[in-house]
Parts: structure tokens; sequence; C-alpha cells
């Protein structure tokens, strides 16, 4: 029968429809659906392929497409081809399907006129983390146009050509033996090299091998040293407002909190109560991108060696400098040991990522790497080497070349439209990082802000998550600026800024009508 008149074409479309996903080659999203159809049992052991020309034509495809996705297919198992007959689903493609509980013969009888009760997870669930305040977008937030969130990567900064060949070195069969071996413990010996010569000596740090450890992000990394070092009695000092998800995770193990203020030279070190750990983020504070100040940073220093405390340095968006010399590290200055260190390797690429790292004494990243072990093994050894490459071919520098200017040019644009459109807001142009700390008049809650934001399409970070003790009303925000493309910007503080008439004229406060 000619393939014109194969009366299941309309079938073989819908069946086989292939997903919006232009970053896939056809071949690979037709293989996709094939192999879904086959694993959902709609497509069932032994059944009939349309030939390569009807499903071709079916989806208007390439006849040499189907061909080839037809004999990957083969290949892997799924499909099996019949001389002269044509290509079927192989017999053992599907995976078994459980049994009815009634056909189950191990199943225990249930008693006359019981129904099973499943376990009371609320009561079972010890340390829950639901009700913790976190930077949570909502569903769909991809979909709002005004983003001033962290949490995706940018289109216009991620070195899409020099990450794709960095991952393919990687794959390539002469590297293979450098990660694919269980690592254990260890670490890929590249990555560690390129953060021991390439990264740590621009923040003035020098480290040996023993004394890094590679983690899953800065946040797992926070988690290790909660976990290995904190308990119910422990006082860890935090910035106030300060870094949420840092708090979060130190959480896990319930310490005393011991909430230290900030101010336009970052930690108020001189306020600083009795503490056995402080948590800084010295170099761009979170949220407040304020920078610790030298004589504060020699002062909490010689406080620390004082009053026998250890200090967790969050080297927070460090290689975000927008003009002058860089603060040297808190780790730096470091003579006694008592700075633990915690660096990122993928925030400025994207979060999803995840590597991070540690630097501290050997003894207690030996500690942190039997923990880690226990927890997820070890990181990706292929992101680890690939990311290695990435340094060693001087992507990672020219990478953050490039998004210091793009930064510098979106805080320009985002501090004129503040003064344009919100006149009565404060801030002050941050030196570096990818965000600005906004201060609104006195009535405002940045949390009613952000919700009715949303309707005009803007998200913002309300500063309400930022406390441990927040203030009502709350009127600081963060805007976040690694999300958003600079042509965006005007647009979206103007369509903030009516929201914020929005809700002035709802609190019954007079403002003046907003600039359009």
């Amino acid at each position: 029968m000619p393939a014109t008149d194969d009366p299941n074409r309309p079938l073989w479309a819908r069946l086989f429809r292939l997903p919006e996903q232009p970053g896939l080659p056809i071949q690979v999203r037709l293989r996709a659906v094939i192999v879904q159809a086959i694993l959902d049992g709609r497509l069932g052991p032994g059944t009939p392929l349309p030939s390569s020309r009807d499903l071709a034509q079916a989806l208007s495809l390439s006849r040499n497409t189907v061909t080839a996705a037809y004999e990957q297919l083969v290949e892997e198992g799924f499909l099996e081809a019949r001389p002269r007959r044509g290509v079927f689903v192989a017999a053992d493609a599907s995976p078994l399907q459980a049994a009815p509980a009634e056909a189950n013969p191990f199943a225990p009888e249930a008693a006359a006129g019981s129904t099973p009760r499943p376990p009371d997870w609320r009561a079972r669930v010890l340390r829950s983390q639901r009700d913790r305040p976190t930077l949570a977008k909502p569903e769909r937030w991809h979909d709002y146009p005004y983003q001033f969130v962290y949490g995706t990567y940018d289109p216009e900064l991620f070195p899409t050509d020099d990450f794709r060949e960095c991952c393919l070195r990687s794959l390539a069969r002469v590297q293979l033996p450098h990660w694919t071996p269980d690592f254990e413990q260890v670490d890929v010996d590249d990555l560690v090299t390129q953060i021991r010569q390439r990264l740590l000596p621009k923040r003035g740090v020098y480290a040996l091998a023993d004394e890094i450890l590679i983690t899953v992000g800065s946040q797992h990394a926070f988690y290790l040293l909660a976990e290995a070092l904190f308990d119910a009695r422990t006082r860890v000092g935090c910035e106030e407002p300060g870094h949420p998800h840092a708090r979060n995770s130190f959480r896990v193990r319930d310490p005393r909190f011991v909430n230290i203020a900030v101010d336009d030279d970052g930690l108020v070190v001189d306020a600083m109560p009795q503490v056995d750990y402080v948590f800084v983020t010295p170099s761009h504070q979170s949220p407040t991108t304020r920078t610790l100040s030298l004589e504060r940073r020699q002062w909490l220093l010689r406080k620390a060696e004082l009053q026998d405390f250890v200090i967790v340095e969050d080297d927070y968006e460090a290689e975000n400098l927008y003009a002058g010399m860089p603060m040297p590290a808190l780790k730096s200055l470091d003579t006694g040991g008592r700075v633990i260190y915690i660096g990122s390797l993928s925030k400025s690429l994207s979060p999803a990522l995840r590597l991070g790292y540690i630097v501290a004494s050997r003894e207690l990243i030996a500690e942190l790497r039997v923990l880690r072990h226990a927890m997820v093994r070890h990181p990706s050894a292929f992101l680890q080497h690939a990311y290695a490459l990435f340094l060693s071919l001087g992507h990672h520098e020219s990478h953050a070349r490039r998004v210091n200017q793009i930064m510098q040019e979106r805080l320009a644009r985002v501090a004129q439209a503040l003064r344009q459109y919100l006149p009565d807001f404060r801030f002050t142009p941050p030196q570096g990082g990818a965000s600005v700390w906004v201060e609104g008049p006195d009535w405002l809650d940045s949390a009613e802000l952000a919700d009715v934001a949303r309707g005009h399409g803007v998200l913002i970070e309300a500063g309400r998550v930022f406390y441990d003790q927040p203030p009502y009303p709350c009127p600081q925000f963060r805007l976040r600026l690694s999300s958003i493309s600079g042509a965006q910007i005007e647009a979206g503080v103007r369509a903030l800024a009516l929201a914020v008439h929005e809700l002035a004229a709802a609190r019954g406060v007079r403002r003046a009508a907003p600039v359009h």
C-alpha cells in the first residue's frame, strides 16, 4: 500500500508528536517520544512500527532522520528489526509491571472490615524545614517578564561554547580514566589544583590540597559544617539581616542563634556578644551588598583569638568587583587557623551546576570528607573534571570579566530607573555583586509589595526573609540583576512603581502619580 494511503498516519502523528525542545536535535526528540511510548505501555512488546517512509511523512521529517532514530533504538534494545517484515518493539523493552495487590501471594491479609492506615508522617518527621522562611519563587516564575530574583542562568551571559567545549573534552576517551572511577572520598585532582593555583591566590589565600574539599555548592558546605560542628548548645552568630540559606542549613542542628547587626561597613564587630562561631559574608554582605572594612576584618580576627571562636567566611560574589582593589579575604589575613573559607564555582555561571569548596585545616577537612561520603559520596566527578578544564583554559577569567562589565551596565540602568520612578526609595549603588538592596518609605511592607508586584509581572525578593527577627513593616527588598536582561530593567522598575502606587492607594497613603 502506498505510504500516502496509510490509514494510521493520524495515529502515528499524535503518538509521536515531537516536544518543543529546540535545543535538542530532531532525531533525539524522536527517539525520546518512541522510548516514552514504550515505557508507558502504549507500545507493547511485538508492536509493529510504521516504516521509516510512513513515519517521516506523518511527522513531516526527513526519512534519514527516522531511519537513524530506528537504528539507534535497535542498538539500544528498544526495537528489533525483522528482515523483510519491518521494525517492532523488542520483546523485553517494556519494564515489568507490578502485579495488582490482590494477586500478590505475599501480601498480608487485612482484617475483616479494616482499612490499612498509612504512617503519620507529621508525627514521625523530627526536623521539618517546611515552615522556614526562604527565597521561594512562585510557580511558573519563568513566565514573569521582570525577574529581579536569583535562580536562573542568563542566556546573555552563559558561556555556552566554552562550557560545551570543556564537557566534550571531558568525554574524550583519553579523559575517561580521569573521572569515571569511583572516587570514594577524594576529589578530582585537576580541579583542586586549579582552585589552589588560580582562584585562591587572587583572594590572597594559599592552601594545600588536603585543606580543600569540593562540595555540591556553597549550601552543601553550610550543611556539612552544621552536621560536624553544631548542636543545641552551640552559639552561632549571624548577620542580621543575613543569608537565609545559610541560616536554614545551620538550623538543622538547632544551634542558639545570635543576631549581629550590619551597617555601612558590614558586620558590627563591636556589637558581638560571646559566640562559638560567627558566619559572615564580608566581600558583598548578603543581602545589603556592603563590604566589611579592613579595620573590622582585623578586629574580627583579633576578637576570634581573644574570645576563642571560629569564623565561617562565605566569600559571596567576591569576583564581582566593579571598581578599585579587592578587599583581602578574611582567610588571607588569618594566621591562627580560625577561618573556615567557603567559595562557589558555579554561582556566576548557573545555580544549577552546584559546585563549591571549603578551605580549612586538614584535620577539619578530613572529618568533613568522611561526612560528605556518608551524605552524597562525592560531587559529580564529570562536572569537576569539566570545570577544571574550564579554569585551565582561561574561560573562567574571561567569563568573570564579561559578567562584571554586564553587571555594571545593569546596575547603572537600575539606579537610573529607581531614581526616576521611585525617587523616595533609598539605595546605595554597590561596588560589586549582582544585586541592589532597596529601602522604601516607612509605611511600606516589602512582602505586601511583592504580592502586588506579581500582578504587574514583577518578581522581587522581599526583605523579611533575610531577617531572623523581621520588623513589620519591613520596607527593604532586594533586586537581583543576574536573571533579567538590561533591556527589561527600566520597564520592570516602572511596573514596580505602579505596584507601589496601587499598594499605597489601598493603604490610604497619598503619593504622587507614578511616571509613565
